[in-house]
């Protein structure tokens, strides 16, 4: 089976500020991404919990897309802008996928 070398950006971001991440992510035309909730964690500030919270305005997602890494740097300079002033986590790693032309 043949796979190709792509990265994977995963960002971190508080659930308000999803839509405009998103749309950063369509303005860079990335092909496709996934918004999955985040329930609990540990940061800076320590533990945390989803459970308990009045609304989901305080709550946590991880929105993971894969990229070409052709791509990448313009991906992630644009996101980084985006997310700079937030609370907000942004990774990237390298990937092998094996349906390269999907991304």
């Amino acid at each position: 089976m043949q796979t190709f070398i792509k990265k994977r950006l995963e960002i971190v971001i508080e659930h308000p500020a999803r839509k405009g991440l998103c749309a950063i992510l369509d303005a860079q035309k990335v092909t496709g991404y996934s918004v999955v909730p985040v329930i609990s964690g540990s940061g800076q500030h320590g533990p945390w919990e989803e459970a308990g919270q009045v609304t989901s305005a305080e709550g946590m997602v991880m929105v993971i897309c894969i990229v070409d890494p052709a791509q990448a740097l313009r991906v992630m300079e644009a996101v980084y802008e985006f997310v700079q002033p937030r609370k907000a986590i942004l990774t990237i790693s390298e990937v092998q996928v094996v349906r390269g032309e999907r991304f």
